[in-house]
């Protein structure tokens, strides 16, 4: 059975840092894309930042560039974002996901076949 499980949230004043962390279980995704969404409350999901199987190549939606950064390690299976200069807009719950197929480096949602449960990533101001 196939688990992403995601930790590191929390609660930060704006302009504070956190790092959430995604770790899978149940098969290796080294050779899969993996990203983090957001969905804040009333809002559709949204990607925020993807990465491709070798980590030499990154995504970043407009509003994080510059301040987040993903990556990822292939021995532990892992993910992580590295979240700097946190503002209230991004208060949200995120979610880690990993793409079933392989080489490749999707932006859509709908192409990421697995997901954790999510983290509460709430910025005070």
């Amino acid at each position: 059975q196939v688990q992403l499980v995601e930790s590191g949230g929390g609660l930060v004043q704006a302009g504070g840092s956190l790092r959430l962390s995604c770790a899978a279980s149940g098969r290796a995704f080294s050779s899969n894309a993996m990203a983090w969404f957001r969905q804040a409350p009333g809002k559709a999901r949204e990607i925020v930042a993807s990465i491709n199987w070798t980590g030499g190549t990154t995504y970043y939606t407009d509003s994080v560039k510059g301040r987040f950064t993903i990556s990822r390690d292939n021995a532990k299976n892992t993910v992580d974002l590295q979240m700097n200069s946190l503002k209230p807009e991004d208060t949200a719950i995120y979610y880690c996901a990993a793409d079933g197929t392989p080489f490749a480096l999707p932006m859509s949602q709908s192409k990421y076949e697995y997901w954790g449960q999510g983290t509460q990533v709430t910025v005070s101001s």
